[in-house]
């Protein structure tokens, strides 16, 4: 029997955190000689070791030496949210960790330094819940941001828009939000009235996982609370000077919701450093990923070539100046993320400039200087 660490989490049955056929067949495929080995969802990780949820409980697990070995990054290190196949040799106290199950989804972050790592924060989301607050006027660049790196996870994002009882006109936020979150539900929701809650928890199904990004501040830790029904985290007053709160959420960690589902809590996160966007970019931005497709070049940068759709819906003024230049500024931070680790994309980022420079100069010349 699996040891239950004191003050602990209860148990919860598997299917509760979303175990299925899916994860049954991923499990059974797992290559391993140990005849006991048994399934587990990490609830947390804490430095060294990991907290999992079993059929028989909350257990302390280890990383075992092979998966030590196979790990080449962090990306292949567990994760909140991740499924395990784990077993318990004789005469350990803790388990110890074979493999981790492939991810449905991952939502990572880079590295806002000079290095290359990236983490994820949390695995095998089902729903992404953005979270802004509406006691200023939303952060709608930040939307953007967040739904792009949601998107590239392999979740659906949700725009959670809170503290609407403090804004002077909670529809118009909506309204904005709804302009750069295209294709994605935006919820408006105060805790202090009481509104949009049975919105929010609608998305939480049995089985189902969803989770909470968002600034320091943004009412996350309260919106847990309402979702669970219970003061499970401490919160405390934001700075009237600037807004902004302490991160009052320390750890990553899967809570069960009452009404069915679980729920990855988030820390505040002062700044999402970009890792990669190979699909999460178009999807956060559909409107641009439109345009582009009329653009006189299939490898129009959207920044001054001649027959650019996305550069003229600018200048119509059927797409805003800072919506681009927020697509450009993700796109070149996704661009030096990868440029870390790759060496022949960088070759080929400075190649592919010097040949887009090189045509606007041949099309300029021949058209007698003029841009046509």
């Amino acid at each position: 029997m699996n040891e239950i660490l004191p003050g602990a989490t209860a148990p919860e049955p598997l299917d509760i955190l979303g175990w299925s056929d899916r994860w049954a067949a991923l499990f059974a495929a797992v290559e391993s000689d140990e005849p006991n080995r048994y399934p587990g969802r990490v609830i947390r990780v804490d430095r060294g070791s990991v907290l999992v949820s079993t059929s028989d409980g909350v257990e302390r697990a280890e990383l075992s030496a092979p998966l030590r070995r196979r790990a080449t990054s962090t990306l292949d290190l567990p994760a909140t949210g991740d499924w395990l196949s784990l077993h318990r040799p004789e005469g350990h106290e803790v388990a110890l960790i074979n493999a981790v199950l492939p991810r449905a989804s991952a939502f990572t972050r880079g590295d806002s330094g000079e290095t290359s790592s990236a983490q994820v924060i949390g695995a095998n989301i089902d729903t992404i819940f953005v979270v802004q607050p509406l006691d200023a006027e939303p952060n709608l660049r930040r939307i953007e941001r967040e739904l792009a790196l949601a998107w590239e996870s392999g979740a659906v994002p949700v725009v959670v828009l809170t503290k609407a009882d403090l804004s002077p006109d909670p529809e118009e936020a909506r309204s904005a939000a709804e302009d750069v979150a295209l294709g994605v539900d935006v919820v408006l929701t105060s805790m202090v009235r009481g509104e949009g809650i049975d919105v929010v928890t609608s998305y939480a199904s049995a089985g189902a996982t969803v989770a909470l990004i968002g600034p320091s501040g943004a009412g996350k830790s309260t919106l847990v609370n309402a979702l669970l029904g219970e003061e499970r985290q401490a919160t405390r007053e934001v700075r009237v000077g600037d807004g902004r709160g302490r991160h009052t959420t320390v750890t990553r960690e899967l809570i069960p919701l009452p009404g069915g589902g679980v729920l990855m809590d988030t820390p505040g996160m002062r700044a999402v450093a970009v890792h990669a966007l190979a699909e999460g970019l178009d999807a956060a931005f559909p409107d641009i990923a439109g345009l582009a497709e009329s653009c006189r070049f299939r490898d129009c940068s959207h920044a001054g070539e001649p027959g650019c759709a996305v550069d003229a819906a600018v200048e119509e003024g059927t797409l805003s100046a800072e919506r681009l230049a927020s697509y450009h500024k993700l796109q070149r931070e996704a661009v030096v993320a990868a440029m870390k680790t790759d060496a022949r994309l960088r070759a080929d980022e400075v190649r592919k400039w010097k040949i887009i420079h090189k045509s606007m100069r041949d099309h300029h010349k021949r058209n007698g200087g003029q841009w046509v």
